[in-house]
């Protein structure tokens, strides 16, 4: 199996992959994430003044408790659209953060320069998971504190992913990002990296005040890649798909038909940089 997309391939799966996370409107679905958000930033135990990065910051779901809680902090993310509503965000709750637009695979920062660096189910896409852990470890100090938070393969989001690509299939070569929730891979992509490597199964819950079908509709508006999934289909298979995923949350619903909870496992990593 390939380890990442072939050279030639490379620049326009990234305008692509940009395309799709820029669709849609991801702060919409964000604030089903916020509350474990929180949650993992506080299990950060952030002193007053440590630099941190959160990358793939998206609306800001990390970076701005991080900064209530006193760091310096600094967003990066690879959709413009997405920076500026975590701006927004920022300056609405009177918060100093820095955001920049950005691509994992080629932080625009010098070695060393962070404490803390960060990512919540973000920098996992990066197409090329050696280059994101390597960059990762880059910017941040050696003893300082790598934590993720990663989809496991398993899990209800990886197995949403795997509905999906049934219609919508990866682009050929494309490793699965559901793979950083895999406790061996993500210690063998840190490797020499780490001082040490500890990771902790956790469980995100959604909790959609609506039916499964409307669940659904919701993501197709706002989630980028299931907005692109369905773009890219004629009407019959739109609909196929749809009802696919009416199924996948109603099998996995918790609630009621008029009220989807969803318990969605991921995997969180700390790093100790070497």
């Amino acid at each position: 199996m390939p380890t990442s997309p072939t050279a030639p391939d490379l620049s326009a799966l990234k305008s692509r992959m940009k395309a799709v996370w820029m669709s849609g409107d991801f702060g919409q679905v964000a604030q089903y994430l916020a509350a474990e958000a929180e949650s993992f930033v506080a299990r950060l135990n952030l002193q007053p003044g440590t630099r941190l990065l959160d990358v793939a910051c998206g609306t800001g779901n990390l970076s701005l408790p991080a900064a209530r809680a006193g760091a310096a902090v600094t967003g990066v993310d690879i959709a413009t659209n997405l920076i500026a509503a975590a701006k927004v965000r920022a300056a609405g709750e009177g918060l100093t953060v820095q955001f920049d637009e950005g691509d994992v695979e080629a932080l625009p920062y010098p070695d060393a320069h962070f404490d803390v660096v960060v990512s919540m189910f973000g920098a996992m896409f990066a197409p090329r998971p050696e280059l994101t852990a390597s960059e990762m470890a880059r910017v941040c100090r050696p003893g300082g504190l790598i934590a993720m938070a990663n989809w496991t393969p398993e899990g209800f989001i990886g197995k949403t992913f795997g509905v999906t690509s049934q219609y919508v299939p990866p682009p050929p070569g494309l490793i699965s990002p559901m793979l950083w929730g895999d406790e061996q891979v993500a210690r063998r992509r840190f490797g020499a990296l780490a001082r040490s490597f500890e990771a902790q199964r956790r469980e995100l819950v959604f909790d959609h005040p609506f039916s499964p079908a409307e669940v659904v509709q919701f993501q197709r508006d706002y989630l980028g890649p299931i907005h692109a999934a369905f773009q890219r289909l004629d009407p019959p298979r739109q609909q196929q798909l749809a009802q696919a995923l009416e199924r996948h949350h109603t099998d996995h619903n918790d609630g009621d038909e008029n009220h989807t909870i969803n318990r969605a496992e991921y995997l969180e990593v700390r790093v100790v940089r070497a």
